[in-house]
């Protein structure tokens, strides 16, 4: 009988340790969870997610959405606001005219680009989360906000610089790709090593005559005052919001052009260019791309933006769907 109610004793607790165990596996396996939906929420934080997008077409052109972070352009920006605002961008996230963000056709979205107004030296960062401009003479359509702080907002268009921010905008491609990783259960949580983004800046005001977007989070100081800011740490770089400051940089004078495109062959080219002669002055002009000659057939130089958006259209019209407003 001492024996039956020994063995009973046994099973009973052998039971114990083995429903322990398994609540111990349950909280581990629930606690892994969480983690994981925590900092999903995280990236995801408003509400957008990371896309880059297939090949698309608009209006007879195809465009081909990349991680390219070698990404440098100049070209004519424009902007967009309270026609779209509130409304959803195409990663998700929605639209608000008063943040600093812009519409790319081709970058990954999240990322993030430096915007030079080469005709002011106005620079500022920015963050891509929509598709756009579709206007052929455009390469980037920003926020209300990103117009009044780089100084274009009542004229409607700039020549502007791109640049991507390579760096920040592979740290948080990362983390909304949710690169973290839990190696197994009950181990240490291990995090993707992620590149440093350092960006120095200043704060500037809005230029004279500027309007200001009623409910802004981030106001420029006063005329006159220009406080330094420090590089933005890990964290800063990881963040899916840019900071509201304006660098001011030296800018040289730059000319608009149409370019009709860029051909292998100098006969190519030649033909094109005599084509194109009716429209304006043209010219032929020579560059060393990938350790290959090209020969770039441009129209040009144009007065202002109004007579590049024409004569482009008429260089399309003459068969040359690819051309594009230049700013060099």
């Amino acid at each position: 009988m001492m024996r039956v109610k020994l063995r009973t004793l046994g099973i009973i607790a052998a039971m114990a340790v083995f429903l322990a165990g398994c609540a111990e596996t349950q909280f581990l396996i629930h606690t892994a969870k969480r983690v994981a939906k925590d900092d999903n929420t995280t990236a995801k934080a408003d509400g957008g997610y990371y896309k880059i997008g297939n090949p698309y077409q608009i209006d007879g052109i195809w465009y081909y959405p990349a991680e390219d972070y070698e990404y440098d352009e100049t070209g004519i920006a424009s902007w967009y606001g309270a026609a779209f605002h509130g409304r959803k961008t195409a990663n998700g996230e929605e639209y608000d005219m008063n943040s600093l963000t812009a519409a790319h056709r081709t970058l990954p979205m999240p990322s993030f680009v430096r915007v030079t107004n080469l005709e002011n030296g106005r620079s500022l960062v920015l963050k891509v989360n929509d598709r756009g401009p579709f206007a052929k003479g455009r390469i980037i359509d920003i926020s209300k906000r990103g117009a009044q702080l780089l100084g274009f907002q009542n004229q409607g268009t700039s020549r502007v610089r791109v640049q991507i921010l390579a760096d920040r905008s592979r740290a948080v491609a990362a983390r909304m790709q949710n690169r973290e990783t839990l190696a197994r259960v009950g181990s240490p949580i291990t995090v993707d090593k992620l590149p440093k983004a350092s960006v120095s800046a200043e704060a500037l005001p809005a230029p004279a005559g500027a309007e200001l977007s009623p409910n802004v989070n981030s106001v420029p100081p006063a005329q006159g005052t220009i406080p330094n800011t420090t590089a933005p740490t890990e964290t800063a770089a990881l963040t899916t919001s840019p900071e509201a400051a304006v660098e001011q940089v030296p800018v040289s004078p730059t000319s608009i052009f149409v370019q009709a495109g860029a051909f292998g062959l100098f006969d190519n080219a030649n033909k094109v260019r005599a084509s194109l002669s009716p429209l304006g002055p043209v010219f032929l002009d020579q560059v060393l791309v990938g350790g290959k000659d090209l020969y770039r057939v441009r129209v040009g130089p144009l007065a202002d933006v109004d007579q590049a958006d024409m004569i482009l259209n008429q260089v399309v019209g003459s068969g040359y769907p690819d051309a594009r407003i230049i700013v060099d």
